[in-house]
């Protein structure tokens, strides 16, 4: 069950890397089809933003996916994310490891922001989970945080705004724009 937002205060005050899943966090889930059958998806612009205020504010992030496409690569680019944050796996869990025992974060310094069943494990491990409002009942059930959009409608920035404020770094991220 959703902790109170108490506890998500106090958890997300310990975040210094979030893990993004792309479908349902950063897209509604919608895919599109050319004729030629060409996939296109749509994502939000929002979430430029809220990418940016984390990695202004010293926290990385990461997108982690089954399979990144030409379309991630190229929102990633407009997201400024480097291509070595771009994680193609379906393992997700195999992922976290091995980013942990690269860097020597801990479970408790990671959010991880998912939507759906392949991403359970690694909400219920991570320090500070978050899932959409039109996320599976599962995940945000498990969701320390359940943001107030639905996936591809501005869930990063919303994410992004909360971590910032409860480590008292929003208003300085704000300062840039005044």
């Amino acid at each position: 069950m959703a902790k109170s937002k108490a506890e998500a205060i106090e958890k997300a005050k310990k975040v210094k890397f979030v893990i993004l899943d792309i479908h349902g966090i950063m897209t509604d889930n919608t895919l599109f089809y050319t004729q030629e059958g060409i996939k296109s998806e749509a994502f939000s612009l929002h979430d430029r933003m809220g990418i940016k205020a984390l990695v202004d504010q010293g926290i990385g992030v990461s997108f982690l996916t089954t399979k990144i496409s030409r379309a991630d690569e190229q929102m990633a680019k407009i997201y400024e994310l480097p291509p070595e944050n771009l994680w193609g796996q379906g393992a997700k869990m195999a992922r976290v490891d091995q980013f942990e025992q690269e860097t020597g974060y801990k479970d408790e310094d990671i959010c991880y922001a998912g939507d759906e069943m392949i991403d359970l494990a690694v909400m219920k491990r991570s320090g500070f989970s978050v899932a959409p409002a039109d996320g599976s009942q599962e995940a945000r059930d498990i969701a320390d945080y359940v943001t107030n959009v639905g996936g591809g409608k501005g869930v990063v920035r919303e994410l992004a705004q909360f971590i910032l404020e409860a480590q008292g770094k929003w208003d300085n991220f704000l300062g840039e724009f005044k």
